[in-house]
């Protein structure tokens, strides 16, 4: 028996899979174990003095030190404040890098073409220690316009590839209307291609928010710099698997929560709720649909369009 992509495994076939499914898995939970147990065995430190493992409740009574979550807040506010402001000006960034990609004029399309590629090419890091040594700009600002510059030509090449996907029904319709070249981009076409990407867009967000550990390099003082490197001199050597361990369960938590927010996106853009510019570029097309204007869309097929029949006009 054989399906459309593939001939269905036979019995020895499955035999086989099951076999190697189950000496995976040994494998894997004895290596998992094996982990564990070299963790928890206690060790000499560089001084010659033994120290309990890392899984000991002796080097895990800190989580319940309010100092230890005064810190993780102070950090992460830091790190919070640099994402959010950086994050805004990349998508405006974003915003710009497209409309000028997909200009119609060379003039316009080929230096922003160069800069996207300049900024997607460079290190991040490189970027914000070169911001920092040139401009002076401190350590906030060195970080933020280098996460808004890499971030924002990422953000507008997912932009670009959003509008050329778009029915060149899309473009014409508008400047049939009479609306400028403009015009047609920020009213119709701009607003179904940003809806397109938002799911794209809000997980190149999340690589942003974790760039911002960068930033501990220019001696910023984030989540990282603030429990990782300061955290060892305040509560002691010792406690150092435990404040990574805390840093790491920070990070995933926010970046899961980030991630939670793009498949919630994804999911209500799928089923056709946008936002109100979108819908205002539904009913130009609708209305262009009806018309008659080759290549726009039946209004029937449009949110929120009504046809000649719910308005009672006659065609």
């Amino acid at each position: 028996m054989t399906s459309v992509l593939y001939d269905v495994p036979g019995p020895k076939a499955r035999r086989l899979s099951v076999i190697l499914s189950i000496v995976g898995g040994v494998v894997i939970a004895a290596g998992l174990t094996a982990v564990f147990l070299y963790l928890s065995a206690p060790r000499l430190n560089a001084g010659g003095v033994s120290q309990p493992g890392v899984f000991d409740p002796s080097r895990w009574d800190i989580v319940l030190d309010r100092a230890l979550w005064r810190a993780v807040w102070r950090g992460l506010s830091a790190t919070l404040q640099m994402a959010v402001v950086a994050a805004a000006l990349a998508i405006v960034v974003g915003v710009l890098l497209s409309m000028a990609r997909t200009a119609r004029s060379r003039v316009i399309r080929i230096p922003a073409t160069i800069v996207i590629e300049f900024f997607r090419g460079m290190p991040v890091l490189l970027m914000m220690l070169f911001i920092l040594l040139v401009f002076s700009s401190g350590q906030y600002w060195a970080g933020v316009v280098a996460l808004a510059l890499y971030n924002g030509a990422v953000i507008g090449e997912a932009l670009r590839a959003g509008i050329q996907s778009l029915p060149r029904g899309q473009s014409e319709s508008g400047l049939a209307l009479g609306l400028t070249p403009l015009q047609t981009r920020f009213s119709i076409e701009f607003p179904q291609a940003f809806r397109q990407m938002l799911p794209i867009i809000i997980a190149q967000l999340v690589v942003l928010l974790k760039d911002t550990s960068l930033a501990y390099i220019l001696g910023y003082q984030e989540l990282l710099n603030v429990v990782l490197k300061q955290g060892p001199t305040t509560f002691g050597a010792t406690y150092l698997f435990t404040l990574f361990f805390v840093v790491w369960a920070v990070y995933l938590t926010v970046n899961l929560t980030l991630s939670w927010l793009a498949r919630f996106v994804a999911r209500r853009t799928a089923s056709g709720r946008g936002g109100g510019k979108s819908r205002r570029a539904a009913r130009v097309v609708a209305q262009l649909g009806g018309a008659g204007v080759a290549g726009a869309s039946d209004p029937l097929s449009v949110p929120g369009a009504r046809s000649d029949h719910d308005t009672g006009h006659q065609p």
